[in-house]
């Protein structure tokens, strides 16, 4: 294993994510708030721990393998969250440990949106954005943005792409350079992201809200500029606009640039594990109805009328807005809810959780085994459409699955 040829990509990739440090800066000024020179001290940090990795080993000839890999991609999100707590940890007025900051700037990188910050209506707008951006830096992957710079530094992005994809993107080529490829879903990422500020602001929100919240629905994030997160708007038609955007987060990218290629609606629909998705949000839905119903409770009839959906869909997809009081909730109401999470949406997207196809392929290889039981000298393959799926990845869908069911525990 190389190390020097370790240090030159985490120091490049280093001091591309301090440039990202100017835009909540540049909101600093724009709005006033005093805290300019937090992001300059961060940035200054971020940009000199950047070059100390870059400088001494930037001669450092050769090709990168996937040991080599494996290790910027896993070591670069650590150094990121470590660096990203920065702003949290220098201003002061958010009165909050070095834990807490490290959790914060973790959360919203790995686009958890889990918080420990309270008061968020209060706070200046430029951490507000700033922690906005690092969900969306986190979500479409900080090594997918250096991608698309990486021919113009001499760096081979294939490995970068595989090792920090996920889903059956990670197998599959949409164009045939990695160069194009990262540049295309970069494309599709900012274009989902423009058009949901828009109808964001058009229906309500302020701009900045608007802005803030696109960049956390877009990637999946869940964090809001308020406490009360989407409630705080009390707007059905933001809940609208935010549901439809997070089905488009939530299904495969390729079936996006799929779309832009043969303008065909249908491909959508056609794709079993979005349909599954859909499915799955609208059972959910039924359930807690019958719940609610059966309950009859007057505290309970805002969520039965209009609201219900929208809070199924917002967490199950994994991208965590509320628009209610979990603690108003009846306990089992509120476990099930948030164990549908585990759940997720479809591979190649921004959610989170286990994805809908390994859960298709879990049960098809259920149907298998029964079959194998009645006719045991038969030859049963597993395939969704055209596609057969060989043993060998079927077994690593049992071995995250297990991984997974390990780490919960």
């Amino acid at each position: 294993m190389c190390f020097f040829l370790i240090f030159r990509m985490i120091g490049l990739l280093i001091i591309f994510f301090s440039f990202t440090i100017s835009i909540p800066y540049t909101l600093s000024l724009f709005y006033s708030d005093h805290i300019d020179k937090v992001f300059s001290v961060t940035f200054l940090i971020t940009f000199i721990m950047g070059l100390l990795l870059w400088l001494p080993t930037r001669r450092i000839k050769g090709n990168i393998h996937k040991k080599e890999v494996f290790m910027v991609v896993v070591l670069f999100w650590i150094v990121c969250g470590s660096i990203g707590s920065l702003p949290f940890i220098l201003y002061d007025r958010l009165n909050i440990s070095v834990t807490d900051a490290f959790f914060e700037s973790f959360s919203g990188l790995t686009t958890t949106g889990s918080t420990t910050l309270i008061f968020l209506d209060l706070f200046p707008k430029s951490i507000l954005f700033y922690r906005q951006m690092l969900q969306w830096f986190g979500g479409i992957g900080i090594v997918i943005l250096f991608l698309v710079i990486s021919p113009y530094l001499g760096v081979n992005g294939m490995h970068l792409y595989k090792a920090e994809i996920i889903g059956s993107l990670k197998n599959s080529k949409i164009v045939p350079r990695v160069y194009n490829m990262a540049k295309s879903l970069l494309y599709i990422y900012c274009c989902l992201t423009v058009l949901c500020t828009l109808l964001f602001w058009i229906f309500g929100m302020s701009l900045f809200d608007a802005v803030a919240h696109s960049l956390s629905t877009v990637s999946m994030g869940g964090f809001s500029t308020h406490d009360s997160s989407m409630g705080y708007f009390n707007n059905q038609n933001i809940n609208i606009i935010a549901s439809f955007f997070l089905v488009l987060s939530s299904c495969n990218y390729t079936l996006h640039f799929i779309f832009l290629k043969n303008k065909n609606v249908s491909l959508y629909w056609k794709d079993i594990e979005l349909r599954l998705f859909i499915y799955v949000n609208f059972i959910l839905f039924v359930i807690f109805f019958l719940f609610l119903y059966y309950i009859r409770s007057n505290d309970f009839s805002s969520i039965m009328t209009d609201r219900l959906l929208f809070q199924v869909f917002f967490i199950e997809s994994t991208v965590g807005f509320t628009i209610d009081n979990f603690s108003l909730w009846p306990t089992y109401f509120s476990i099930l809810l948030f164990s549908s999470a585990c759940i997720g949406g479809c591979s190649g997207s921004m959610t989170g959780g286990i994805k809908i196809i390994r859960f298709i392929l879990l049960f098809k290889q259920f149907v298998r085994e029964i079959k194998r039981l009645i006719h045991p000298y038969a030859l049963y393959n597993i395939s969704i459409g055209n596609v057969t799926f060989s043993t060998r990845l079927l077994d690593s869908v049992w071995i995250f699955f297990l991984r997974i069911f390990y780490c919960f525990f």
